[in-house]
């Protein structure tokens, strides 16, 4: 899907894109925080009708409510092509150990096979995370490797 992306001068930045029903929708971000989900007439693309307006916050609450479990499917998808490869989200629950400290300090792969290929915080994706980012109770953490691995991290998540 092709998304385009229109900076307006004063106003914040629209991204477009047409939806399976060849509807033009649009999502525009204020320089306020605020977004506003639009769609165009098909009569005159420069018309649109305002379907959402979202605070900061709420935009984060839809961004966290759609984020993870996307982000989870497509991994899902792309491991089903790879035998004895699963993926997993596991969120961080605030007793563990590894709250506050950095990724790194898991040794997640050294220590189950499996890898850590994103991180999703309030609905956004920190991708390919560095050793160095710091963990936070309540992220969720997209987990690929083998059915045991994956289990390993979940373990080892949880109890150190």
């Amino acid at each position: 899907m092709d998304v385009n992306e229109t900076l307006l001068p004063g106003i914040g930045v629209r991204y477009e894109f047409k939806s399976q029903d060849g509807d033009l929708v649009g999502v525009i971000r204020r320089r306020d925080g605020d977004f506003e989900i639009v769609q165009y007439t098909p009569d005159d693309p420069d018309q649109a009708q305002l379907l959402l307006h979202l605070t900061d916050d709420e935009a984060d609450a839809f961004a966290q409510i759609l984020g993870a479990p996307r982000i989870a499917e497509k991994f899902t998808e792309l491991t089903k092509k790879l035998p004895g490869i699963d993926s997993r989200q596991i969120r961080l629950a605030a007793g563990s150990p590894f709250v506050d400290r950095p990724l790194g300090e898991t040794q997640a792969r050294a220590r189950t096979g499996a890898s850590i290929v994103a991180i999703v915080r309030h609905g956004k994706v920190i991708p390919s995370p560095r050793p160095a980012e710091e963990l936070h109770a309540d992220d969720v953490l997209i987990v690929i490797g083998t059915e045991d691995g994956i289990v390993g991290v979940e373990r080892l998540i949880e109890k150190g």
